[in-house]
């Protein structure tokens, strides 16, 4: 898989700048098409055209094209025209991902107009020059289309840019990774996993459902990149996240003679990554580990982030470890075969994304489940972005990053006492609601934002409401268990607004704790 990202549009839209800000946040060498040609010319851009005309311009722009595209991936920044050859975007597009950059031509008259450099083709009075150019590249430039509006600050471009692309390189927790999201990526797993550095041999943990669906097209993909590759099929379900699976995993390890530079390679759910990251973290004290996610919940949430581990009796997720894989890579075909009641589970991760900082996000959601399930990869992408944001800001969890919990604390205790009939995802919307309604007692939520919450995953085809037959002193004994408490009391992460969540609420009142779950 290339990896190249070619940014295009008309002078003005911001491309160098842009990009320069885009390579860096991704890691990437950033390269500027005109500035390679006037360092292999010698000359200036201007001079280049006047000495060659423009199509002779347009020869050494493919010329050059070709050249710097012979080596690892890289931002490209594209001249105003360099994509009117079809032959060059055809190679653009082989190679990456074209972007457009777009901009009214207000914006990008007054850009130019505060631009020292000489442009050829706008010569003479800019906003008439400018103008022609446009119409007469305009149905040319509507044919690209991946786009992202340009006019706001260039910062802010990149990271619209990186949502777009579903594209991020992390770095919070020390040991930085590429999240990325990629159609057809399954055939390319291997070579990303060169990219990154990862050393074989490599172990592919899956379980009994993903195995026969994607295992060997993984493991050809490690075979082809010319690693020595092995794999291990664990039972599914929450119920087998447990020591005796990681004893399992542990042994897979040493039979396979991995050692402490190889690479555990998770192919699967949520359960499947969070066992395989914290056999990583302990197996010979640290080695490499990628998460290929194959559900949408761990699309969204449980594959990024770093954080491993497996359950107790008592509770999830009660022996963990941050622990940063190398390498996580969602491919959304891999939803095609997922169960529409796990993708509906996965769906209230989505929402309550949107809950504690995209309001946008959340209004997709609340369309119901035929508009969402008609675009997941970009419900993929988006989510990824709310959460990407908040681990970058706090890794450890020791401040924002908490209001990932939100829905959780309640939900994991509903999943818990259900004995796991509840699936994650349907206990966390059950959370969502519940934990909602004790953000309107407290008087942190105004009136109303429980209901519409609720309605909002009853349009998903989620429950919203905590079973009839489950115990609600069960219920509250497995909160009092949840990781997440200090000093004796629980905390809970609620929501003040869509788009705002309160973290740290401590909740010692476990009298008008069970009153809200019998309601």
């Amino acid at each position: 898989m290339s990896g190249h990202i070619f940014l295009y549009g008309p002078s003005g839209s911001g491309k160098t700048t842009v990009g320069s800000i885009l390579g860096e946040k991704l890691a990437l060498p950033f390269l500027d098409l005109d500035a390679y040609i006037e360092t292999i010319c010698g000359e200036s851009i201007p001079a280049v055209m006047a000495g060659r005309g423009q199509e002779g311009f347009r020869e050494l722009e493919a010329q050059a094209l070709c050249a710097c595209l012979d080596g690892r991936p890289q931002v490209v920044a594209l001249g105003g025209g360099s994509l009117l050859r079809e032959e060059n975007r055809a190679l653009a597009e082989a190679l990456g991902q074209v972007v457009f950059l777009e901009a009214s031509p207000r914006v990008l008259a007054q850009r130019l107009q505060a631009d020292s450099h000489h442009r050829p083709l706008l010569a003479g009075d800019l906003v008439t020059s400018l103008d022609s150019l446009l119409k007469e590249r305009q149905s040319h430039y509507d044919s690209f289309p991946l786009r992202v509006n340009a006019e706001g600050n260039p910062e802010a471009v990149a990271e619209e840019i990186q949502c777009a692309l579903g594209y991020y390189h992390l770095r919070a927790m020390g040991a930085p990774y590429d999240a990325r999201v990629c159609a057809n990526g399954l055939e390319s797993y291997g070579d990303l996993l060169r990219q990154c550095g990862c050393e074989g041999p490599v172990l592919l943990v899956s379980d009994e459902q993903v195995t026969p669906l994607y295992a060997d097209r993984v493991i050809e993909s490690f075979n082809r990149a010319g690693y020595q590759a092995h794999f291990v099929v664990i039972p599914a379900g929450e119920e087998h996240k447990s020591v005796e699976t990681l004893m399992r995993l542990w042994q897979a390890c040493l039979e396979a003679g991995l050692e402490r530079g190889s690479t555990l390679a998770a192919l699967g759910g949520g359960v499947v990554s969070d066992l395989t990251g914290f056999a990583a973290a302990t197996y010979m004290r640290g080695c490499n580990w990628v998460a290929f996610p194959t559900t949408l919940l761990s699309m969204v949430d449980a594959s990024l982030g770093g954080k491993t581990g497996f359950d107790l009796p008592q509770g999830k997720n009660l022996v963990g470890a941050f622990y940063p894989p190398r390498l996580v890579l969602s491919d959304p075909q891999t939803l095609s075969t997922l169960p529409q009641r796990e993708l509906r589970a996965g769906l209230a991760e989505v929402l309550k994304h949107g809950v504690i900082a995209d309001p946008d996000l959340f209004a997709i959601c609340a369309r119901g489940w035929e508009a969402v399930a008609a675009d997941l990869p970009q419900i993929v992408r988006l989510a990824q972005a709310v959460k990407v944001k908040l681990i970058e800001a706090d890794p450890y969890e020791k401040g924002p990053r908490a209001a990932l919990n939100f829905g959780h604390t309640i939900g994991h205790a509903v999943e818990l006492v259900s004995g796991y009939r509840l699936h994650h995802g349907e206990a966390v919307a059950i959370g969502m609601v519940v934990e909602t309604r004790l953000a309107e007692k407290l008087g942190i939520a105004g009136s109303g934002l429980a209901e519409e919450i609720r309605t909002a995953l009853a349009g998903l085809g989620l429950p919203v409401e905590i079973p009839a037959g489950l115990p609600r002193a069960d219920i509250l004994r497995a909160v009092q268990a949840d990781k997440k408490k200090s000093k004796g009391t629980v905390k809970f992460a609620l929501p003040e607004k869509l788009g705002s969540v309160h973290t740290g609420i401590e909740i010692a009142d476990l009298e008008q704790m069970l009153q809200i779950l019998e309601e």
